[in-house]
Parts: C-alpha cells; sequence; structure tokens
C-alpha cells in the first residue's frame, strides 16, 4: 500500500504543471511524436523532451521509440504497476475544458490530424492501384473479413496482437470485441497510413509500434488473441514467425492466419515481393505442430469461374495450455522481456 501511495504521489506532483498537464491532455487523445508534440505546444523540443522525461518516470506515459522517431502515449497498465492512464483520466477529469491553452492545444491537433490523415490518402493512392489488382484475384475484402471474424467468434478479446499490421484494417476490424489491441508492422509509412485510420475511425484502444514479426516487442504469453493477415507469403522464415506468434499467446489463446493457398502467379514474386507463392494445408499444419499449436479449423474461400484466381485459406490454431483458473496475465503491451 505503501508504495502504491508514493507512487500516486509522484504521478500527481509530476502532472501538477501546465505544459505536462496539456502533454497528458494531448496523449490521452492518442500517440505522439516529440516534434507533433513540440508543434502543437509551440515550445522548443528540448523543453517538451524535459516535461515528457518527468512524466515518463512518474509512469504516466510510455516513450516508444521507431526508428528515428520517438512516440509517446499514455502508460499502459503492466504487471506490477500502477495504471497511469486512469490517473491521467482522473487528473483530466477535473481540469477545465474551456481553458484557453488546453482549447488551442484541440484545435491545432485536429489540424494536425487532418494533415497526417491527408498524408496517408496521398500513400494510399499511390499504390491503391497495385493493391486493387491483388485484392481482384480473390474473393471481396468484404467476404475474407466476415470469415475472419466468424473464425475469431464474439470475444471478447482483452488483449490481441495484429502481426504486420499494414493499414491497420484488423484493429479497425476487430474494434468493438477488443479491450486493447496492438499493431506491428516494419514499414514506417505503412504505420504512418494505421495510425491515420485509426484515428479516423475513432479506435482508441488499438496502438501500432514498429516491429518485425520474426522478433516481436511484446511481452511473452500476453495475447489471447494473434492474427498473421496476408503477410507470411512475404517472409524469408515464416515458419519462424509462427513460432514467434506461438510465443506471444498466453495459455489456451488463439492464433488466426489468413494468405494465400498455393498458385502459379509469378507476377506476385517478381513485382509484389511474394516470397511465396500460396502456402498449403500440409506446410502450415506442420508450422503450427512445431510451435507447440493445435489446428483447429481451415477454411478455404475460393472465387467462382477463374482458373488463375487466388484462393484465400484461413487458419485457426490454439495454444494447448489451458488457462488456470483466475489467471491474470498482462495485456502484452510493454517492451519485450
Amino acid at each position: 500500500m505503501g508504495s502504491q501511495v508514493e507512487e500516486l504521489v509522484l504521478q500527481l506532483k509530476a502532472a501538477g504543471d501546465e505544459t505536462r498537464l496539456r502533454l497528458l491532455a494531448l496523449l490521452d487523445q492518442g500517440e505522439r511524436t516529440v516534434k507533433e508534440l513540440t508543434d502543437i505546444l509551440g515550445q522548443s523540443q528540448p523543453r517538451v523532451s524535459r516535461h515528457l522525461k518527468i512524466l515518463a518516470d512518474a509512469g504516466l506515459v510510455d516513450r516508444n521509440p521507431e526508428g528515428s522517431w520517438v512516440y509517446y502515449r499514455l502508460a499502459d497498465e503492466l504487471p506490477g504497476r500502477a495504471s497511469g492512464r486512469e490517473t491521467v483520466r482522473a487528473i483530466l477529469a477535473c481540469a477545465d475544458a474551456a481553458d484557453t491553452n488546453l482549447k488551442r492545444d484541440r484545435e491545432r491537433l485536429a489540424v494536425l490530424k487532418r494533415q497526417n490523415q491527408a498524408s496517408a490518402e496521398r500513400y494510399f493512392e499511390e499504390h491503391a492501384a497495385e493493391w486493387d489488382r491483388i485484392r481482384s484475384l480473390h474473393v471481396p475484402e468484404r467476404e475474407v473479413e466476415a470469415a475472419v471474424l466468424a473464425t475469431a467468434g464474439d470475444g471478447p478479446f482483452r488483449s490481441m496482437l495484429d502481426i504486420g499490421t499494414g493499414t491497420g484494417r484488423m484493429l479497425e476490424l476487430f474494434a468493438g470485441r477488443t479491450e486493447r489491441a496492438l499493431g506491428v508492422d516494419l514499414s514506417h509509412a505503412m504505420l504512418a497510413v494505421a495510425r491515420a485510420n485509426l484515428e479516423r475511425a475513432g479506435v482508441g484502444q488499438a496502438r501500432v509500434r514498429i516491429g518485425d514479426g520474426n522478433n516481436l516487442p511484446v511481452v511473452r504469453e500476453s495475447f489471447d488473441l494473434v492474427l498473421i493477415h496476408q503477410v507470411l507469403h512475404f517472409l524469408d522464415d515464416p515458419a519462424g514467425a509462427i513460432a514467434e506468434a506461438a510465443q506471444a499467446l498466453e495459455p489456451g489463446g488463439r492464433l488466426i492466419v489468413v494468405d494465400f493457398a498455393p498458385h502459379g502467379l509469378e507476377f506476385l514474386r517478381e513485382k509484389q515481393a511474394h516470397r511465396r507463392l500460396g502456402i498449403g494445408h500440409g506446410l502450415m499444419e506442420q508450422w503450427l505442430a512445431n510451435a507447440g499449436l493445435a489446428l483447429g479449423s481451415v477454411e478455404d474461400l475460393a472465387p467462382s469461374g477463374d482458373a488463375e484466381a487466388l484462393t484465400v485459406t484461413i487458419w485457426s490454431a490454439r495454444d494447448r495450455r489451458a488457462p488456470a483458473l483466475g489467471e491474470n496475465v498482462g495485456l502484452g503491451l510493454g517492451e519485450t522481456v
């Protein structure tokens, strides 16, 4: 009890500064880079960075490096740590919403979000033709998404991980079924698209992070649902990615993999960087078994009337370990341990 009181006092002291309160109010609306926060507040980068360090030391915000950028967000609740997010929201509930600075910050944040959305749309338009060509080769995306939702079930899921999140579509699709969600991707450009899409859709419980599917930046055994959607055919070591995903599952957790069945469309290898021309049932079953997972369902979505069309396969597997009664597993959104 004493340590919790001390931590709360430290958090309240850290928040007891006008600039730091403004930073917390902004981060309550989503993660931001130092540059974005600097532009909104109109203060120098060293000054903003110093305030952010104080907030991070108090456990109110988390720091997430992404290449040469650093994203800050409200701290997640992790095992052994009080919830800084709850403290922040209790403090903000007492703040004057009509405060001139807070109001101006919200207006500048709205402008920033519109700029980010426009940038994301430009990127998407530049690549839309190639993505549309691939989508035209298989059943409509809405049918694939409906099948993925049906395979997962209604949930709710406490913690979801989307490996190779791309535009963040799976995070958006599962928004109504997840309490917390994390998407990882190796592309900074795609993460910018995902962030803009999630903000536009009002998906507040999901966030994204730079990350390698073969070396996930997450706490082990922390997610009750993991998705790998149209990713494995790009990888040099898809079996390793399956094994890594299995390590992220809590006992009894679910893994859903969506990818193409074997096909002969060589242009996807030559033009779209596909390393594999689809994945067969037997090979996937072997990968899942080697990762310690029990295969559940397999569903093939094959378009009709076109011999060269792509079949989309959805595999569902489960961690073989039964969750212990009363087990309290963390949400897995912290750094690798």
